[in-house]
């Protein structure tokens, strides 16, 4: 259980959320692969279907050269999208596709810390087009994304300008707590990944979260608890006449379009094929 609502006398408390795996049973961004096909933004489905039957040995983990090298390709399938064609795909298609993919130990954990007075911000290596409607949903405070650069023409440029991955979304948790006076020996940060450390441990109540096989080795090592969500619910069914609050989720770190992991997926099989071969 939860600690006690904070006493407001002492410095403000926040609990931080990745997304994918954390609060969402899927890739927040392969969710919406089909609705990006639809929409012609994805226009090969075989090499789609590839990066999909890859993503098993994607999740189970990368190592730092890897998320670099798609880093590099993803930005370079990106370039020329439309921001607003993208964001109009999520705004479609967000309630349908990841209303019933939310653990519904996440939705607990997420009322339980606001109940406690704490804010709830989600930070994710997706970009905002995807993570901020769904920190939205969520009822989130805040929300810290990857974000590439948009052209005049409102197109990405291609050009990653801010990419929130791994010791990077500690340093963003670091100039949060700055910004808005967060005693992080406090806060409680929750994640699946080993790549999350750093966040992790920034914070005085780590938790890993349907943790890879890294991450519990690090978890055990360390006494951190693990916590496994396995019950996705949708909100409705959860809380009888829910209706999504008007929460504006701050953006602490805005979009890296559409197909962040759609593309790494892609770049992921097409480099498996060449070591096979």
């Amino acid at each position: 259980m939860l600690r006690d609502v904070e006493n407001h006398s002492l410095p403000r408390t926040a609990a931080f959320f990745d997304l994918d795996k954390t609060v969402i049973a899927k890739s927040s961004t392969l969710t919406f692969s089909k609705s990006f096909y639809q929409g012609g933004l994805i226009n090969r489905r075989a090499v789609l279907r590839t990066a999909y039957a890859q993503f098993v040995f994607l999740a189970g983990g990368a190592d730092h050269d890897q998320m670099e090298r798609m880093r590099a390709y993803l930005s370079a399938l990106c370039r020329g999208w439309n921001v607003r064609q993208v964001k109009e795909i999520v705004a479609e298609t967000l309630h349908d596709l990841i209303d019933p993919i939310i653990y519904d130990e996440a939705a607990s954990l997420i009322e339980e810390h606001h109940s406690a007075g704490r804010d709830v911000v989600i930070v994710s290596t997706s970009g905002a087009e995807v993570v901020e409607p769904i920190g939205e949903l969520l009822g989130a405070d805040r929300v810290v994304a990857t974000r590439m650069v948009v052209g005049e023409d409102g197109c990405f440029t291609g050009e990653v300008e801010y990419y929130a991955y791994g010791p990077t979304k500690a340093e963003a948790v670091r100039e949060l707590a700055a910004s808005e006076g967060y005693d992080l020996d406090r806060c409680y940060a929750y994640s699946d990944s080993v790549t999350d450390v750093p966040m992790l441990e920034s914070v005085g109540n780590p938790h890993a979260v349907n943790p890879d096989r890294a991450l519990r080795r690090e978890a055990v090592a360390r006494g951190w608890p693990v916590l496994d969500f396995h019950r996705p619910v949708r909100l409705k069914q959860r809380l009888p006449g829910f209706s999504v609050p008007p929460r504006p989720a701050l953006v602490a770190a805005a979009a890296v379009g559409a197909a962040m992991a759609t593309a790494g997926l892609v770049w992921y099989a097409s480099r498996r094929r060449g070591t096979a071969g």
